[in-house]
């Protein structure tokens, strides 16, 4: 693929050309996780052009979303509709890097305000998909949040999180067949 399609922040559209995309990335955060079903993830995500990589983010993100809990759904709400505009705007190209970090900023307020962990780690697994919209490398941090959350859900359960993979890796999977027939 093109590289400005591949990656819209010049460091990591200067790596794909570079040929210095090297899997599996790093983990950001602590979690029990299943480092094959991680891999396989990423093999898909980084054959995504950045769109439906962030596109595919969100999607995965939205399962999450119930589960957060700041005290007050409205205030949720305005959050997330407000976040979720200029996320879209990003993809149509219509917004700014800044205004979508700003966006993300605000996102982030989700999980600061959240009640108990697992809203916290939910509320990260949407900040960091609305992320993706700026850099690819934000799409396996969701997941991998999302995995945190599935941690939290059923401690040391190892079936629960190959199941989350599972789910994560069929979603991709779907988008990487859209884009084929395109």
């Amino acid at each position: 693929m093109k590289s400005e399609d591949y990656a819209w922040n010049s460091r990591e559209r200067e790596c794909y050309e570079n040929g210095q995309v090297s899997l599996p990335s790093p983990y950001k955060l602590n979690i029990l996780d299943d480092g094959q079903k991680r891999l396989e993830l990423e093999q898909i995500l980084v054959q995504l052009p950045q769109k439906q990589l962030a596109q595919w983010a969100m999607e995965h993100a939205t399962r999450f979303i119930a589960l957060i809990d700041i005290g007050g759904n409205l205030k949720k709400q305005q959050i997330l509709t407000q976040v979720q505009e200029v996320f879209e705007g990003r993809l149509a190209e219509k917004v700014a890097a800044y205004e979508l970090r700003q966006a993300g900023f605000l996102a982030q307020k989700l999980s600061q305000q959240a009640k108990s962990p697992v809203s916290k780690y939910a509320a990260r697994v949407f900040a960091q998909a609305v992320a993706t919209a700026h850099m690819r490398g934000h799409a396996i941090v969701s997941a991998d949040y999302a995995v945190k959350v599935i941690n939290l859900q059923s401690p040391d359960d190892m079936q629960a999180v190959i199941s989350e993979r599972k789910q994560q890796i069929e979603l991709a999977t779907e988008w990487l067949k859209s884009i084929n027939e395109m």
